[in-house]
C-alpha cells in the first residue's frame, strides 16, 4: 500500500505533469483553470496517470442537496475515456474541457423549486482545491454544481463562498490590526462515529434497511451499563477489526489520513478520526470515508450504520467537527501564543475571540439549524450529545481573561498549564492544559480549536462549516466596519463582549436547570429541529448570508424546503416501516404465541391517522411539525406496546431480528 497512490497530487502528480512540460506548482496554483495553455496539458497528465492505474473512465463528483439516504451522499455520471473512431479503432482521450466543466439534469435532485423539468439545466465546474482521486476504474473530479442562473444546487458551492468570505474579511480585519496577511484557511478534523452490526441480522430488519434505525425493539438484559465498550480492545478475532483495518488501508491509498480507530460507548459502536486538514478537502474525504465504511463492511459480513440513533436505549452517533482558522502564512488564530508571536500584537487574540463569541450568540439559531438532521431528534440533550442550547465553553482561565479584557484591563493572554503529580516517583508529571474537557457544551474551546460536538454522524458537514465560516466572516466584517468608522479595535471588541458575554457557559450542559437559565439569559434554545430549519429564512439570517455572498433569498428558501422535505420523507418511511413490521411480523408472531394483539392493531390505526394528518397539512413546515409529534410521541407510545409483546413472546416465534442479535458482535449469536 502506497499512501496517497490513488490521488493526483504531490510527487505522483509532479511526475506526470513534468511529461507535459508542467510542474506541481502549476497544479497547486488554482489559477490554471483560467490559463488557456494549461488545462489540456493537465488533463493529459491525469489521463496518463489514470491509465497507468487501470482506470478508463472519469466523472465530475458533486454533492447534491440530498438530505436523503443516497449512497455516498454524492452524484456522478461515469464516462468512458475511450473515443470511438469511424474506422472501428479506439483511443483514450481526455481534454481540458472535459475536466473543467460538465452538464447534467438539475431538476431530479432536491432543489427547493430552483429547477423544474422545463428548466432543468445543472452545470458542473471542477474544484481545483480538492484533489482528483481514483476508485476502481474511475477517476473522480470534485466539482461544484449550480443552476442555469448560478444558484447553488449543492453543498460544496456555499461552503466555498463562506470560506472565501471568511478569508477575505479575516485579512481585511488583520490589516487594520497591523498584521497584513493574504488570506485565511479553515481547518477541520472530523470524528466519525458509527455502528457495525451483523449483516445476517440486518437483513431481517426492514426498518434498518429502509431508514437506518430501528423503530421497534426491546432492550436486552445488557446495554452499556458497565461502560465496558468505550475504548476497550477491539477483538482481533472478530470481523470488526478486520473491517476497520481494510477501511483504513483503502483510505490511505486515497490520501485520507485516518489516524485513529477505537471502540465507542455503545455496544458495536466505533469511531474513526483523521488528522486536521482544509475544510474543503476534509469534507470531501469524510464523504468518501462514509461510503468506504458501508462498502467494506459488507465484505466482512457486517453493515455500517451511520444514522445518528439506530438503537433506542444506548448512545447514538455523532461527528465532532473540530474547527480552527489559520492565516495562509501559518499563524493559528486560536493559539494565543503563536498568533501573538507571529503578529507582534497581543491584542489580536482577544479581538478574534470577541468576534467568535458574538457570532455564536447572535447566530446560534443558524448553528442549531446546521445540526438539524432527523437523527439528531433523539440525541441532543439526551446525556449523550450536548443540549439544544447553543453556548460556548472557554474554560476558567480564558473566561477570566476575557472578562478582564472586557472591563478594560488589556494584557497578553498566556494560558498556564497545571502540573499533575501522579504520586509515583518513576512516572512523569502530567501538565494539564488551561481548559478542561467539557463534553456537555455544543461548542467548547480546547487545544487551540473549537469543537462543534452536536453534529450528526450521517451529516455532510458542508452546511455546518458554511454557517461557522459565514458567521465568523460577518463579525470580522463588523469589527472592520467599526474600525473604519473611527472606533478603536480594542473598544469594539470590549463592546462586543459586553453584549454577548452571556453565551459563555462553563457549567454542566446536562443539568436539567440549564435550559431554563439559558432562556432567561436570552441564549438560543431550540429543542425542535423543525423550528430550527425554519430559521434559515429569518430576515436577519438571510441578510447575513447575502452580505457575506453565501446565499440569496431564493437559495435560503430552497434549502429550507429541501430540509423540511427530507425530514418529512424520513418520518414517512419510518412510520411506514413500523406499520408493516407490526402487521407483517409482530402481530403474526404474537398470534402464534397466543398473545392478544388488539393493542398493537390500535397502534397501527393511530399511526395511519397521524400520517393522514401530515398529508393534509397546508405546507411543509406544518407537515414537518406534525411529523415531529408523530415521531416523538405516537411512535414511541406504539413502540412501547410492541416491545412489551416482544418481551412476552417466545424467542423462536419472534420473526424480526432482536437487539440481542444486532448489538453483540463479540458475544456470539442470540436468538
Amino acid at each position: 500500500m502506497g499512501y496517497g497512490e490513488d490521488v493526483f497530487k504531490g510527487a505522483i502528480a509532479d511526475k506526470y505533469l513534468k511529461k507535459e512540460g508542467l510542474k506541481l506548482a502549476d497544479l497547486e496554483d488554482y489559477s490554471w483553470i483560467n490559463d488557456a495553455s494549461k488545462p489540456d496539458k493537465i488533463a493529459k497528465a491525469m489521463l496518463s496517470w489514470a491509465l497507468d492505474k487501470g482506470a478508463t473512465s472519469f466523472c465530475h463528483w458533486f454533492q447534491p442537496m440530498t438530505s436523503t439516504f443516497r449512497h455516498g451522499d454524492t452524484g456522478q455520471v461515469q464516462m468512458s475515456m475511450l473515443e470511438f473512431e469511424r474506422d472501428g479503432t479506439t483511443t483514450f482521450e481526455l481534454k481540458g474541457k472535459h475536466i473543467l466543466f460538465g452538464e447534467t439534469d438539475g431538476s431530479s435532485y432536491p432543489n427547493g423549486g430552483m429547477r423544474a423539468t422545463h428548466t432543468a439545466g445543472g452545470y458542473l465546474a471542477i474544484d481545483p482545491s480538492s484533489p482528483v482521486f481514483l476508485r476502481d476504474d474511475c477517476m473522480f473530479i470534485p466539482a461544484c454544481f449550480v443552476s442555469y442562473k448560478g444558484k447553488a444546487l449543492d453543498e460544496k458551492t456555499p461552503l466555498h463562498r463562506a470560506h472565501q468570505s471568511m478569508s477575505k474579511q479575516g485579512a481585511r480585519l488583520f490589516k487594520h490590526l497591523g498584521f497584513e496577511v493574504t488570506g485565511m484557511v479553515n481547518n477541520i478534523g472530523l470524528e466519525q462515529e458509527l455502528f457495525f452490526i451483523p449483516r445476517e441480522a440486518y437483513e431481517r430488519r426492514m426498518d434498518l434497511q429502509f431508514t437506518g434505525r430501528t423503530v421497534l425493539g426491546k432492550m436486552p438484559a445488557r446495554g452499556q451499563e458497565g461502560c465496558d465498550h468505550y475504548m476497550a480492545p477491539i477483538n482481533v478475532a472478530g470481523p470488526a477489526m478486520a473491517c476497520m483495518k481494510e477501511i483504513q488501508q483503502q483510505c490511505y491509498k486515497l490520501g485520507i489520513p485516518l489516524k485513529t480507530r477505537h471502540r465507542e460507548v455503545a455496544p458495536n459502536q466505533y469511531e474513526f478520526a483523521p488528522e486536521f486538514g482544509s475544510v474543503i478537502t476534509q469534507t470531501d474525504q469524510n464523504l468518501v470515508v462514509m461510503q468506504i465504511c458501508e462498502e467494506v463492511a459488507s465484505k466482512h459480513g457486517l453493515v455500517a450504520l451511520l444514522q445518528e440513533k439506530p438503537f433506542a436505549g444506548v448512545n447514538g452517533s455523532g461527528k465532532h467537527n473540530n474547527w480552527s482558522i489559520s492565516t495562509l502564512c501559518g499563524a493559528q488564530l486560536l493559539n494565543p501564543g503563536d498568533l501573538t508571536q507571529r503578529s507582534g500584537n497581543p491584542e489580536i487574540f482577544p479581538i478574534v475571540m470577541s468576534a467568535i463569541v458574538a457570532a455564536v450568540d447572535e447566530y446560534g439559531d443558524l448553528m442549531r439549524l446546521a445540526i438539524s438532521s432527523p437523527g439528531n431528534d433523539f440525541r441532543l440533550g439526551a446525556m449523550e450529545a450536548p443540549p439544544s442550547v447553543i453556548s460556548t465553553y472557554l474554560g476558567t482561565q480564558m473566561t477570566a481573561y476575557l472578562k478582564d479584557f472586557m472591563e478594560g484591563n488589556v494584557y497578553e493572554y498566556k494560558p498556564a498549564t497545571t502540573p499533575v503529580d501522579l504520586g509515583v516517583d518513576i512516572m512523569p508529571v502530567v501538565h494539564a492544559p488551561a481548559e478542561d474537557r467539557n463534553r456537555t457544551s455544543p461548542f467548547p474551546y480546547g487545544g487551540h480549536r473549537f469543537e462543534f460536538r452536536a453534529v450528526g454522524s450521517s451529516q455532510n458537514v458542508s452546511m455546518v462549516n458554511t454557517v461557522l465560516n459565514a458567521i465568523t466572516a460577518k463579525y470580522f466584517a463588523t469589527i472592520s466596519d467599526r474600525i473604519e468608522a473611527g472606533e478603536k479595535p480594542v473598544h469594539v471588541a470590549q463592546d462586543l463582549l459586553k453584549k454577548h458575554y452571556k453565551v459563555i457557559f462553563n457549567g454542566n450542559g446536562y443539568d436539567p436547570k440549564w435550559p431554563d437559565e439559558a432562556d432567561k439569559l436570552g441564549i438560543t434554545h431550540i429543542d425542535s429541529g423543525v423550528e430550527a430549519i425554519n430559521k434559515l429564512v429569518d430576515p436577519k439570517n438571510v441578510a447575513m448570508f447575502k452580505e457575506m455572498g453565501v446565499f440569496d433569498e431564493e437559495e435560503c428558501a430552497a434549502r429550507r424546503e429541501i430540509l423540511l422535505e427530507g425530514y418529512i420523507g424520513t418520518i414517512e418511511m419510518e412510520v411506514g416501516c413500523m406499520i408493516d413490521m407490526i402487521n407483517q411480523y409482530a402481530i403474526p408472531s404474537a398470534k402464534a404465541a397466543g398473545i392478544n394483539t388488539s393493542a398493537m392493531a390500535e397502534g397501527v390505526t393511530k399511526l395511519k391517522a397521524g400520517l393522514a394528518g401530515i398529508h393534509a397539512a397546508k405546507d411543509n413546515f406544518e407537515s414537518a411539525k406534525l411529523c415531529r409529534i408523530l415521531r416523538l410521541e405516537t411512535m414511541i407510545e406504539v413502540r412501547k406496546t410492541v416491545d412489551e409483546v416482544e418481551a412476552e413472546c417466545p424467542a423462536n416465534l419472534w420473526s424480526y431480528a432482536t437487539y440481542k442479535e444486532l448489538l453483540f458482535l463479540d458475544s456470539g449469536k442470540f436468538k
